[in-house]
């Protein structure tokens, strides 16, 4: 869902990485966005003959979604089905997309608001091919200072809000709880700023108030003193889908074979991310969090396969919003699922 990274590649040896920084499918839940950076898959290769595209490039993002990603990664998933995965880092949901629509990656993790602003925008043939992730309770929340003037979501109203970028998730969801709760986000200042510097320009005064993922959401409250103003996964937006993995039609097409490989090694490894024991330990070493953070960050719910109707939910609710001008069918838009293998 989420957005904070650099801008560097790096390719996946034996030993793999993992890096950490919003269906149908196997969840866990647990909420939140989180940072993550990078490790070692050992893993051996076997079977995955016959793949159109042995070696594919994807953009993530420093966030806790992600998590299965990297434990497929780490545990040889994606070279047990003859994949080779080399990762470019994003620093946003829309920064990933354009490194999709340039063909920089064959497969782009984003927030699922970039996708379809950019199909509505007739840019690309954006096709899905896993989901990634639903908020939880308390997994994406709108934060301030206890002492500021901002005490609730009704004090929200024209004021200064920091949020990655604007159409993406952060202001999506913020949006839709000041609606539910009949505040006028017209007058709202989005600014621009990088996940784990959001805290801070908070605390600072620079912004009124902030959106935050974990593990950003306890990582700022111990750090900075931040409190919640509004859990923006509750309302019209509880367990809303809020990030997967998409491609490009004419790369869905022309590897059919690769495709399902991937979703076979997400589906295993999402599965596993389950046992949160599995995720705390990745924060720790790439969100740079202590244990106790850890151990209290509110996890998202982990999704792998996609399901349509339950996708809907995201263009219906950006239409209504007026990011997009007209009704998309989501069902169209994903591509044929395989289940673990």
């Amino acid at each position: 869902m989420f957005e904070a990274a650099a801008g560097n590649q790096r390719r996946y040896g034996r030993r793999g990485f993992l890096s950490l920084a919003m269906a149908s499918g196997v969840a866990l839940t647990a909420s939140g966005c989180g940072l993550l950076g990078g490790s070692d898959d050992s893993g051996s290769t076997s079977g995955g003959s016959g793949l159109e595209k042995p070696k594919i490039k994807v953009s993530i993002m420093p966030t806790i979604d992600v998590a299965p990603f990297h434990l497929a990664v780490q545990n040889g998933y994606f070279k047990q089905e003859g994949l080779e995965v080399e990762t470019v880092d994003a620093a946003s949901g829309d920064a990933s997309l354009q490194k999709l629509l340039s063909g920089e990656v064959d497969v782009a993790y984003s927030s699922y608001t970039p996708f379809f602003i950019a199909k509505s925008k007739g840019n690309a043939d954006i096709k899905f091919v896993a989901d990634a992730s639903s908020a939880g309770p308390k997994s994406t929340e709108i934060v301030a200072m206890p002492n500021s003037a901002v005490k609730s979501v009704h004090d929200l109203a024209g004021k200064k809000i920091a949020i990655t970028a604007t159409n993406t998730i952060c202001d999506t969801l913020t949006k839709s709880v000041m609606r539910d709760n009949g505040v006028d986000y017209n007058g709202v200042q989005w600014v621009s700023i990088p996940f784990p510097q959001i805290g801070t320009a908070v605390k600072r005064g620079d912004v009124d108030a902030g959106f935050l993922t974990e593990p950003f959401i306890t990582q700022s409250a111990k750090v900075n003193g931040t409190v919640e103003i509004i859990d923006t996964a509750s309302g019209g937006t509880k367990d809303f889908p809020t990030a997967g993995y998409g491609s490009l039609g004419k790369f869905t097409s022309a590897s059919p074979k690769t495709v399902a490989a991937f979703q076979r090694a997400m589906a295993k490894a999402t599965k596993e991310s389950a046992d949160r024991s599995k995720i705390e330990p990745l924060m720790v070493k790439f969100s740079k969090v202590d244990d106790a953070t850890a151990a209290l960050t509110n996890l998202l719910t982990f999704q792998s396969a996609l399901d349509a109707r339950r996708l809907q939910r995201v263009p219906d609710l950006l239409q209504q919003f007026g990011s997009i001008p007209a009704k998309i069918d989501v069902a169209t838009m994903i591509v044929p699922q395989a289940s673990a293998s």
